[in-house]
């Protein structure tokens, strides 16, 4: 998997766990979507992505990819 897509979907999980543990355990977890979304909106502009350094530690995006 390339690592944009990685970051896609690592992303659209964050604000899709957020809003269920919104609605199933407590409103404040709409700030973990709030966040998300600032780190996207950010990384667009500075291009500095916190989860990109934390992916190409774990390996991803070396070496051959899928695609």
């Amino acid at each position: 998997m390339k690592m944009e897509n990685a970051i896609r979907v690592l992303a659209g999980t964050m604000v899709l766990t957020s809003l269920a543990l919104a609605h199933w355990v407590s409103p404040y977890w709409l700030w973990l979507t709030a966040f998300v979304g600032a780190n996207l909106l950010q990384s667009g502009f500075t291009r500095f992505c916190p989860a990109e350094m934390v992916l190409g530690k774990l390996g991803l995006g070396k070496g051959k990819c899928c695609n």
